[in-house]
């Protein structure tokens, strides 16, 4: 095996919830992760010279900074791996959009690569490495819709509803270190068990983070607003992207071709498993 093409999904914070706050700075959260059927692409093709090579370039940011660069390289100071990888990536998740893409191609680097270097690493083992780039590689690792708790890295796979969304994008990115650097920003919801957030489901579940977002970037309130006049709409994890859940795909589409011009947005399904590991057979 010499090539493989890869997704590398989205995701949706399907509630989240921050509990606190640690003496390090990051926060405690509590939030469900889900999968969606859409997302960026992976080509990886193997180089026998151990260079690491990644097109397009990303505009504005460094390949010494991308995190999908990083995580081959860390692949291979880890394992010792003389083999590299070109590695092609086809962008449709947008930037500081809150949908968990530069995690997502990361995460599906360290398993392709993992697979095209003959490494057969364990899930574990590639979790610790995606952990070290950040907190929301390992979701995206271990695959499965999660329950998630720390700063979102202690999982436990849920079984979640697998409706159809609409994606909202309002055109701006946001600053996730100046959501949770907001003297206003909730810190202190009251932690709740797993059973209780998969009882009371999706009417009941909300984004912390949102009425910040709010306040800081008008323009992802708007979008709110406007979602939410046709469909019980969220943020999701920091924004700027919003999402709604329909009950169907025709109604996801016929809300989708309502939208305004100024904004960007796809319908994906929910799903429990990552379509990398369904890709993967893993």
């Amino acid at each position: 095996m010499s090539e493989l093409v890869l997704p590398a999904p989205a995701k949706l914070n399907r509630m989240l919830h921050i509990v606190g706050r640690r003496a390090d700075g990051y926060h405690e959260l509590q939030t469900l992760f889900q999968f969606l059927d859409h997302g960026d692409t992976l080509r990886l093709r193997r180089r026998e010279d151990g260079e690491i090579r990644l097109t397009p370039p990303i505009a504005g940011l460094a390949d010494s900074d991308n995190l999908v660069v990083r995580a081959a390289r860390l692949l291979q100071a880890e394992t010792g791996c003389q083999l590299g990888a070109d590695i092609h990536l086809t962008k449709r998740l947008p930037m500081g959009g809150g949908l968990g893409g530069g995690s997502s191609d990361a995460a599906t680097a360290l398993l392709g690569l993992d697979r095209l270097w003959q490494l057969d690493l364990s899930l574990e083992r590639l979790a610790e490495f995606g952990l070290r780039l950040g907190a929301d590689l390992p979701v995206f690792i271990r695959g499965h819709s999660a329950w998630a708790e720390g700063v979102g890295e202690k999982l436990t796979p849920v079984a979640l509803d697998t409706p159809w969304f609409v994606v909202v994008h309002p055109g701006i990115e946001v600053a996730t270190g100046a959501v949770f650097g907001a003297a206003q920003l909730t810190r202190n919801t009251p932690p709740i068990t797993m059973a209780r957030a998969l009882q009371g489901g999706a009417p009941s579940w909300h984004n912390d983070c949102e009425p910040t977002v709010r306040s800081l970037y008008p323009q992802v309130a708007e979008a709110l607003d406007w979602l939410g006049s046709r469909a019980p709409a969220m943020l999701t994890g920091t924004g700027a992207c919003i999402f709604a859940r329909l009950d169907s795909e025709d109604t996801a589409r016929r809300l989708l071709a309502d939208l305004p011009g100024r904004y960007t947005a796809f319908t994906a399904r929910g799903l429990n498993l990552s379509p990398l590991h369904a890709a993967l057979g893993r």
